[in-house]
């Protein structure tokens, strides 16, 4: 059986968009760590994930991990109102990388990568993010932000896999699990 080590609802539907037929099985895995460098971050907290989630020896299992990066800064979900409008004036009118973090293993192979795209943010008004903070949205969220919802209103450009932004890298995603010899169901 597949396995998804994650309660995110894009990540959810993502997998099912691809075809897979899987259950949910949300990690309660320590997250804390001293690794500075985001991709070694989103690789170990990925790991940990699917590491956390009991499975069979038939079993894949899929853990994720997402931040946002700027100027060597990382930034995971915002703790409040006030840290999320902190979080958006950092990167307002500004690029900066999304990293995110896959494992996938069962009881043979462990599989473990870091994808990243640099986003770039038009310079937003302090109206605008109160706005945005004030609809709720960016309070789940790496970064402080969406891309797939109202945070798309802010995103100028990118460069890379627009899915690692969203949190799941369709793509790579489904290439690991073909070569594992797991294919879509419909």
């Amino acid at each position: 059986m597949l396995i998804l080590a994650s309660n995110s609802p894009r990540r959810k539907e993502l997998l099912s968009m691809l075809g897979y037929e899987f259950c949910v099985k949300a990690s309660d895995c320590d997250e804390n760590t001293t690794i500075t460098n985001p991709a070694e971050l989103v690789k170990e907290l990925s790991l940990r994930k699917a590491k956390a989630v009991e499975i069979n020896k038939e079993d894949t299992i899929i853990g994720s991990d997402t931040v946002v990066a700027i100027n060597d800064k990382i930034l995971g979900k915002p703790t409040d109102k006030k840290d999320a409008i902190d979080m958006l004036k950092m990167l307002s009118g500004k690029t900066h990388t999304v990293y995110t973090g896959i494992t996938i293993l069962n009881n043979i192979t462990e599989i473990t990568e870091c994808i990243s795209c640099d986003v770039t943010f038009k310079n937003m008004t302090d109206e605008e993010i109160k706005m945005y903070v004030d609809s709720g949205e960016p309070m789940d969220k790496a970064g402080a932000y969406g891309i797939q919802g109202k945070g798309s209103a802010f995103v100028e450009k990118i460069n890379g896999d627009y899915f690692a932004v969203v949190g799941f890298p369709c793509c790579y995603v489904n290439t690991v699990l073909n070569k594992l010899g797991i294919f879509p169901m419909k």
